[in-house]
This record gives structure tokens, C-alpha cells and sequence, in this order.
């Protein structure tokens, strides 16, 4: 086999392992589980669009340019409106292939290497990762029970300052936080645009989980409550229909966003998908999202009942609100980076704390925990084992619990 190690650029640095298929008990991932997709509905939507629109596919951009299918973008901006509480212009709104392509392309946009970004310092993997390929840094601002600590980004604003550096964005999730999935009351998101503005700082508001609060009420997006257009926002499907629509959308003012097009190399996301998420949204979507909620929390509620059973007060952790996520808490002596491994030989797989975290080696002792995917009994199940193996190996809950045989 020819040898192509010599020519690699400096961007393939990674090394990708053939996929194997998920393990028997799989708490990673922002995955609903396989019946909560609307199938039927989803089904409809594409006969319907197919026949009537399909040919328009025989153009990029199907006469809408490459922000995407302008009816889809109406629609999302009157979901917005109606959901978040945002009052969005079609010509705002971007298609994306999901989220993290908005991301990416934010990220393309505004950063260079040696920039600063502030985000909550317990994140999404996925930002830290892309953030830290940039060679940008990232400086993790507190968190508390209602997200981001407002006296902590105040600091941290000031002391950049006093250091003549100026971050480029304030990165934040303030609704189902990730992972600690915390959500951030009005009155502190009015604080965070009143910091934003005293320090001139723009906002990238990531609101990918926002409408998985299970009581069906959120509060106003930071994008609805900005008066000066310095919050950019973006939201998926991914979550609350199928990760793999890879469908995704971003919100920003015109002057950037006409900057940000150009960067958008791929020649458009999914025809298809755009034109059924089309017909799908006015009338399903929230039928479909009021149906998904109740089956989420009982889910949320399983993996914290499992948690009670099998590992007691050793793992500590705020009740869920909302998401697809626990963030859960372990005495110091154990390693989640090493509970990873052994856990992950017996079938279970988590996310180890380091990975989800600014300072990695103070959070060690952390995991997140997703519970979209899995079945209940496989929740039960799974905690049981993953107690078994913590115990083994750290200790970890004290014998005595109902540990799995």
C-alpha cells in the first residue's frame, strides 16, 4: 500500500479509528433515540415537497441563494419569534449543515490565532476542541446553578483590559447548558448584554438545546433581549427532530453575515432536507416537541433514580430541567478519564469530565451523562454496571450499594 504519511498537510494531524458501532450501553452523544423521530410525519412532509418542489433541486440554491430555501427561512424566523421570542428577518437567517458548521463558520469569521474567546468553563467538547485548533484562547469563566457567573465575566472582562487584550466573543449556552445543563435567568441575561456592551464585546449564543425544557417554557433568548445586534445565534434540528438531518441555522446581522457567506464553500446544505423541514415545521413541529418533552424527562428521571440506587452520595448532581444530559459529580480519588476506559471494556461508555471542561485536570472526577438515547431499562442497566466498574477500580460507591453481578 503506498505510503502517505510523508504527505500529510499540518491540518491531518488527527487519526480516525474505523467505526464499530455504539456499545451496548451508550451515555455519549446529542441523541434522541431511534421512536422519537416523527417519522410518519417527516414521511409526509417529503412526498408532499418532493412532487411539488423537487425539480427546483436542479439548482443550486433552488432560486433562493445560498442562505438557503427561503420559505425554510421564514419559517425558522417564525419559530424563533414564537419560541425565543426573537424578531428575525429571513435575510438574517443562515442554513447550515448543522450546528457546528454555524459555528465553524463564526469562528472563521472573526477569530485568528492568538485572539481570546470567554466561554463557561465547564463546555461543549466540541467548542473547546475548535477553539484550541485555532490556537485561540479560551479563558473559562464559573458557572453556578443558573449558568455563567456574572461577577466571574466581569472579572475576566476587566482583567483582559487592564491587559490591553479584548476578547473577540463572549461564547455562552445559557439555555440547558452543556453539559451542566443549567439554565440562565432573565435578569442575569440582561447582565451579560449590559457587561457585553460596557466592554464592547460581541455574544455567539448557541441555543441548540433551548426548546428541550420539559416544562415547555423558556426564557427569552439573549438575542431577543439585545437592542445594539451584538448577539449571534444559532440553533439545530439535531436535537429535537435527528442529529442525522444535519440540519442547522444561523442568526446574524447583515453586515456579518454578508462576510460570513463567502465562506460557506459547500454550495448549500441539504435540498432535500431544507424543503421537508419546510413543510414540516408550521404544523408538526410543535406537536412533535410537546410529545418529545414528558418522554425526556422520564428518561432524566430514570438516570437519576439509577444514579440514587447504585451509587448513592457518592455522585452528586443538579436534577435536570431540561436536555439530554446530567452532569455528574465523583469523589476526587476517582479518574473519569481512566473510568472511561475500563468502563467503556465492559460496554458503557461516558464522557469523562477533562473533555467537557476548560481546566481538564481539575475536573477529572466528572462525567457527562446523556440519556436521549438510550431506553430506560438500558439507563438502569447501564448505571448498574458502570457502578460495578467504578467500584472496582476506585472504590467508588463504598460496598454496600446494589452494585451490578
Amino acid at each position: 500500500m503506498f505510503d502517505f504519511s510523508s504527505k500529510l498537510s499540518a491540518a491531518a494531524t488527527g487519526q480516525a479509528k474505523p467505526y464499530g458501532g455504539l456499545p451496548p450501553y451508550h451515555f455519549v452523544g446529542g441523541n434522541i433515540d431511534e421512536p422519537t423521530v416523527p417519522v410518519e410525519a417527516l414521511a409526509d412532509a417529503v412526498a408532499k415537497t418532493l412532487r411539488a418542489q423537487g425539480h427546483a433541486m436542479g439548482k443550486y440554491g433552488m432560486d433562493s441563494g445560498s442562505q438557503g430555501h427561503l420559505p425554510l427561512r421564514e419559517r425558522v424566523a417564525e419559530m424563533l419569534e414564537g419560541r425565543a421570542q426573537m424578531r428575525v428577518d429571513p435575510g438574517e437567517v443562515l442554513m447550515t449543515s448543522g450546528s457546528l458548521q454555524a459555528m465553524e463558520l463564526v469562528n472563521r469569521a472573526l477569530l485568528d490565532r492568538g485572539d481570546v474567546v470567554l466561554v463557561e468553563a465547564a463546555n461543549y467538547a466540541g467548542a473547546l476542541n475548535r477553539l484550541g485548533a485555532l490556537g485561540v484562547d479560551y479563558v473559562g469563566i464559573d458557572l453556578d446553578a443558573d449558568g455563567m457567573r456574572m461577577d466571574a465575566l466581569e472579572a475576566a472582562l476587566a482583567d483582559l483590559a487592564a491587559q490591553g487584550r479584548k476578547p473577540k466573543f463572549i461564547y455562552t449556552i445559557p439555555t440547558v447548558q452543556n453539559p451542566t445543563g443549567s439554565v440562565m435567568p432573565i435578569a442575569r441575561r440582561r447582565e451579560m448584554l449590559a457587561l457585553a456592551a460596557r466592554f464592547d464585546v460581541p455574544i455567539f449564543e448557541d441555543d441548540c438545546y433551548a426548546d428541550l425544557v420539559f416544562s415547555g417554557e423558556r426564557p427569552p433568548a439573549l438575542h431577543a433581549l439585545d437592542t445594539e445586534g451584538r448577539v449571534i445565534y444559532c440553533g439545530t434540528f439535531s436535537k429535537t427532530i435527528a442529529p442525522a438531518l444535519r440540519l442547522g441555522f444561523l442568526v446574524a446581522p447583515w453586515p456579518l453575515m454578508g462576510r460570513i457567506l463567502p465562506l460557506k464553500t459547500d454550495a448549500g446544505s441539504g435540498a432535500l432536507e431544507q424543503l421537508v423541514m419546510a413543510e414540516f415545521l408550521p404544523d408538526a413541529f410543535d406537536v412533535h416537541v410537546s410529545n418529545l418533552l414528558p418522554m425526556l424527562q422520564e428518561k432524566a428521571d430514570a438516570l437519576c433514580a439509577a444514579l440514587d440506587e447504585h451509587f448513592g452520595a457518592a455522585a452528586e448532581y443538579e436534577r435536570p430541567v431540561g436536555g439530554i444530559y446530567l452532569w455528574v459529580t465523583l469523589p476526587q480519588q476517582v479518574n473519569t478519564d481512566r473510568l472511561f476506559q475500563v468502563a467503556l471494556a465492559q460496554g458503557v461508555e461516558i464522557n469523562p469530565g477533562s473533555q467537557w471542561s476548560v481546566d481538564g485536570a481539575a475536573n477529572r472526577h466528572r462525567m457527562r451523562l446523556c440519556f436521549g438515547h438510550p431506553s430506560i431499562e438500558t439507563i438502569q442497566a447501564g448505571v448498574a454496571k458502570l457502578a460495578k466498574a467504578c467500584f472496582e477500580e476506585f472504590g467508588v460507591p463504598e460496598r454496600g450499594g446494589n452494585l451490578a453481578r
